[in-house]
């Protein structure tokens, strides 16, 4: 089976036979979904007093409506476009799930609008500096969503992960203009390759914003390819620094094996490992695996083989097999969810020591028995099951 860099690569006819299968299904569960509109995200008049808010900073390659709402579409801006968005979490939230509200919202079931505000560069940075994001201890949370995901979809999980993960954490939403349409897959990619310039001048200027406290990126499936090329324009510019601030997390990366290679042949290792988030059972992967000519994605790698560890350790990776946890979607392409909230659940009853331990690179199991992590996104090498 040929390989790069250890890591075994399946053959263009493999599996050849499910794609008709695999497709059918996409389609047909994707197409059954109802999905929420800009209109979703309009303030409620009215709040109790208790509703506790949730402050997203968003940077977005999306054009507005109009330059005085924050109404967001899938057309590509000129330049970045900046926005603050508060939103309540109801008592009754289950971690790691979105309850998601009808219009008008209702705070004590649903999450819930509560005000937001069009902001400029100057007013976005001011804002971030405000909550505190250049002291020592703050942790700034930067998370990218992928393909087919609309505007409020990705601020409600951000919404989602801050509040589950750390009430102290700074989130911030890069959002790039995807179509949200099941066969908008090329569109998308093309948004992403548009947006990747924009994510990687955020990412500079947030480390001259925050000088100290932890900056976690976070990619999520074709988000996570954007933030990789994102990495690399930094190297390739020269912009060591603004890498070495940065703690990057890849959750179910939708980047082709061999385009990761390249990828990180430009960017070498990073400190502390860059931490990549697997499933074997990943069913949008799969199709999308499918879409590409049957080539395999990163995020379906598999921890047991021998090679792929070797290969992590090789290429200074934390390869982390998350199967075995809860996914809250039909693909199981959501476990990145799980992994936030089992370390939030960890954490909250004292099982977990929150920084301890070593990390290290190679590829492991993600076992919620004992298991200890740096962070929602940073595994502990040493803490977690090795393969």
């Amino acid at each position: 089976m040929p390989s790069w860099c250890g890591f075994p690569v399946r053959g263009s006819t493999e599996r050849a036979g499910r794609r008709p299968r695999l497709l059918v299904l996409f389609l047909l569960l994707i197409g059954c979904t109802e999905r929420p509109g800009m209109d979703i995200l309009t303030p409620i008049t009215t709040a109790p007093a208790e509703a506790r808010g949730v402050t997203v900073h968003v940077a977005t390659t999306r054009e507005r409506r109009s330059p005085e709402a924050n109404g967001f579409t899938n057309r590509r801006a000129r330049d970045l476009n900046f926005a603050e968005y508060t939103v309540s979490v109801p008592p009754n939230h289950r971690p790691g799930r979105i309850e998601w509200p009808r219009i008008p919202a209702d705070p004590a079931v649903s999450f819930a609008p509560l005000r937001d505000r069009v902001l400029g560069r100057d007013d976005f940075e001011a804002a971030l500096a405000g909550r505190g994001c250049g002291e020592a201890a703050a942790n700034t949370l930067v998370f990218v969503h992928g393909y087919n995901t609309n505007f409020p979809e990705a601020l409600f999980r951000v919404v989602q992960m801050a509040h589950d993960t750390d009430n102290r954490l700074i989130p911030i939403l890069f959002a790039w203009p995807s179509d949200a349409a099941t066969l908008g897959y090329v569109a998308d990619r093309d948004s992403a390759i548009y947006s990747r310039d924009y994510l990687a001048d955020l990412l500079a200027r947030l480390t001259q914003i925050c000088p100290r406290g932890q900056i976690t990126l976070v990619g999520h499936s074709m988000g996570g390819w954007l933030t990789v090329e994102a990495l690399r324009q930094l190297r390739l510019a020269g912009r060591d620094a603004v890498l070495a601030r940065l703690h990057v997390a890849l959750a179910s990366p939708d980047i082709d094996i061999d385009v990761f290679r390249t990828q990180m042949q430009v960017i070498g290792p990073l400190t502390p490992p860059m931490t990549v988030l697997v499933s074997r059972d990943d069913r949008a992967l799969s199709v999308s695996s499918q879409l590409s000519g049957a080539r395999q994605r990163l995020g379906l790698v598999n921890v047991h083989d021998p090679e792929v560890q070797e290969a992590a350790r090789a290429a200074q990776l934390n390869i982390v097999d998350i199967s075995g946890l809860e996914a809250s979607d039909s693909f199981n392409h959501d476990r990145y969810v799980s992994f936030a909230g089992a370390y939030a659940r960890m954490a909250a009853t004292g099982r977990i020591t929150p920084g301890a331990g070593l990390r290290q690179a190679g590829a492991f199991i993600f076992n919620t028995v004992g298991t200890v992590i740096a962070s929602p996104f940073v595994a502990v090498g040493q803490a977690l099951a090795p393969e």
